[in-house]
């Protein structure tokens, strides 16, 4: 079932193709992506889809996927757990087959537990230089020869 929430939005056509972000939230569709925002309206019929989309520009940048900065596009498609894939054809590009693919994006997951060792650096311990001054050895060099 298609579920309420944020979705990274894939989208292609024989033209091109994009990246985008869209919420979904009780039959409504909103998202952008750098240069065109989306809007429209969904159904759900258990596993399956059909929506709306129209998409307009708001920034200056390259066309479209279709080709005009504003298309309506009809939409049918097949949720499958967190990942669903639709495809359809914009009123103003008749002939250019639109396909997308959504992911949900869970806001509840945890956070990667990081582990990172804290380290003391004691400068008095590092090599020094020829000027007296500390400086790191590099790690890939030889040992030094003991001095005669």
């Amino acid at each position: 079932m298609l579920k309420d929430g944020k979705y990274a939005a894939w989208f292609r056509t024989p033209r091109g193709q994009g990246t985008g972000m869209v919420e979904l939230a009780e039959g409504q569709i909103s998202g952008s992506d750098s240069f065109f925002t989306y809007g429209g309206s969904y159904r759900v019929d258990e596993r399956h889809f059909s929506g709306v989309l129209t998409v307009k520009r708001h920034a200056d940048g390259p066309s479209n996927v279709f080709g005009p900065d504003e298309v309506e596009v009809r939409l049918t498609g097949v949720c499958n757990g967190p990942v669903a894939n639709c495809s359809g054809t914009a009123r103003e590009a008749p002939d250019v087959k639109f396909e997308a693919t959504l992911i949900y994006i869970r806001e509840d997951a945890p956070a990667a537990s990081a582990r990172c060792a804290v380290v003391t650096l004691n400068p008095d311990k590092l090599p020094r230089g020829l000027d007296g001054r500390s400086r790191p050895r590099h790690p890939f060099a030889p040992p030094k020869a003991p001095a005669s």
